[in-house]
This record gives C-alpha cells, structure tokens and sequence, in this order.
C-alpha cells in the first residue's frame, strides 16, 4: 500500500481532528502518502482533495470541528456517483479510504464499496453516540460537557425564579446525551425516545412528577432534560402547555449546535487518536467494508451494516439509577 485517503461526513463532532492528525501520523510511520478529500463525500465526486503532511496537523488536536471541512452528500445514493468517486479515487492511486461519520456516513460508504475494488473503513464519528458496535463515538462525551455546563448555568436562573425549564439535548433519536447529561446534573426529570410512551402519557407522568416534588420542597426551580424530536408540536409547545397545566412558569432552552462545537475532551482525544491509529493498522492488514470501534477497552472491528442495522441501547444500569432516584424526589 502506498496511498490512503479520508474525509469526515455529515455532522461534526469534537475530536474529528484528533482522529486527522492520528491518521496522517500512523500513515506517516508506514510510509504512506495521505490524502483528504474535503467537504465529505462531495470531495470525492469534485476530486476536491489535499496531501496531507505533518504541517497539516500541527495544534488541531485541540480544535474543534473539522480542517477537512464536513457535509452530507443526498446524490452519493445513486449508483453513477459511487461510480464517478470510484474513477476519482482510481485517478489519485488511492487504495483504502478511511471514512469518518456516523451511520449515514457508512451507509455512503458501503455504497462506494460496491463499484470500487479499494479498502473502505469507516470510523464512529457523531455526538448522538447512535453507532451501534462501539461503546463511544468521537464527541460523544464533549457533547455531554457542553449540556452538563449548560444546565448547571439554567439552573442558577432557574433556583432565582422557581421556574420549570426545560432543556432540549441533542441525540437525533437516541437518548445517550440526555440520559447522561440527566444524571450528571440531577436533573429532576428526563424525557427521551427509548423510554417513552405515548405523548400523552408522558405529559401526564411529566405534570404528577412535578406536582409531587411541589408538595414534597414547596415552589422551587425544576430541571427536565429533554431529546430533541420527542414531542411532535416542539419544545416551546410543551413549555406552554406545561406552564398552563402547573401554573408554574416554564421556559425552554434549546441547546442545539453548541453541542457540536468546542474543544474536545480528553476521553474523545485518546478515543480519536486511537481508533484513527487502528484504522490505517486495519487498512494495512487487507481490512474493508468493517468499522472500526472500542468495547471495554478492546479495539475491534464490524461490518460496517452493524453500525445501523441494530439499534444501539442505553446503559440499563444508568437508567435504572435515573428511574430509582426520580421515584425517591417523588415521595412526601
């Protein structure tokens, strides 16, 4: 092997960069020419790409985002464009090309492996964590940071006001972030996708949640952690419906894009550095068409199908704790 390539698609999340330079390092120490395409799969159909050296890399570790630029690509579905990035990739020499997403972005992958003969490896990219096979991906836990900041600081304005608010996580369809975040901040209650009924349901447990805390500490501030996408009419709607319903204030905040943003934490630098590492090793052992992840501190590899076609769970004890405690809040 002597040239490999990559490209970061659909959403950003800290610690692609980290991932970056752990790839053009590792292919570096082999002798390797590295190449990123920019702006996702896009790249691949414009032959818009970069040689990556060294001087690349220089001080990204910390960085947020992506120096290759990300994007999702709608026409990469059809049949001529995997073909018309197969030509390109062809044309440059590539012979492995290292994708880093989430799950959509290995569906482009899986895609492109069928018209091209080269490797594909994918690599778990994303904030919602909704990869199944690893037990995190890349921005995962800085994703949980910049809630748990958040929350801490609503609460403050919450405590003055003895308001309910309401805080909007993001996680596509999943509850990772906001189970997580739930937790960590003692947030008095959580609403998300995996344990949730009908919305009527929820709205009712929500509002005998509420009124027994209020009997049990009088009026005070209450946090509830929501999932984005949950309640169908949106979050500014169950705040008035809440505010109508409990006669208590309540106010929505919507954390949305800051969660993709900002420094990475450690824990997504040393997962970045190491799967990016294990991918250029698995190109270079004959690997394709497998994603590479980490359960219990093992490294491993999937079928990159694996990534979506099992639905990822969450942490059965964490939820247990998060129901157990929320029962004890409701008790006189």
């Amino acid at each position: 092997m002597r040239k490999i390539a990559l490209l970061t698609s659909g959403g950003d999340a800290p610690g692609m960069n980290a991932c970056i330079r752990a790839i053009v390092l590792t292919s570096l120490r082999y002798g390797l020419q590295v190449y990123g395409y920019r702006h996702g799969f896009n790249g691949l159909l414009e032959q818009e790409y970069l040689k990556l050296r060294s001087t690349n890399i220089t001080n990204i570790i910390q960085r947020g985002g992506t120096i290759l630029n990300s994007a999702r690509c709608l026409s990469f579905k059809a049949d001529d464009a995997a073909k018309m990035a197969a030509k390109n990739l062809d044309a440059l020499g590539i012979e492995a090309l290292i994708v880093i997403g989430g799950d959509g972005s290995f569906r482009g992958a899986k895609h492109l492996s069928q018209h091209w003969s080269g490797q594909v490896i994918g690599i778990p990219g994303t904030i919602d964590n909704d990869v199944n096979g690893t037990d995190a991906t890349i921005g995962y836990y800085t994703a949980i940071e910049t809630a748990l900041d958040s929350i801490d600081k609503v609460r403050d304005t919450a405590d003055a006001f003895e308001r309910i608010f309401l805080i909007e996580v993001m996680g596509r369809h999943a509850g990772f972030i906001g189970l997580n975040a739930a937790i960590a901040s003692a947030a008095d209650h959580i609403l998300l996708p995996e344990l949730s009924r009908s919305c009527e349901h929820e709205l009712e447990n929500l509002i005998d949640h509420i009124e027994a805390v209020k009997k049990r500490r009088g009026n005070s501030s209450y946090i509830v952690v929501v999932t984005e996408n949950l309640w169908p009419q949106g979050i500014t709607n169950l705040a008035e419906v809440l505010t109508e319903k409990t006669q208590i204030d309540c106010r929505p905040v919507i954390l949305g894009y800051i969660q993709r943003g900002g420094s990475p934490v450690s824990q997504d630098r040393v997962l970045a550095t190491k799967l990016g590492a294990f991918a250029v090793e698995m190109a270079l052992e004959g690997k394709t068409g497998v994603m590479v992840g980490e359960i219990n501190q093992q490294l491993v590899c999937h079928d990159l199908a694996t990534s979506w076609q099992q639905n990822k769970t969450l942490d059965p004890y964490l939820v247990k704790i998060q129901q157990d405690l929320f029962d004890i809040l409701k008790r006189p």
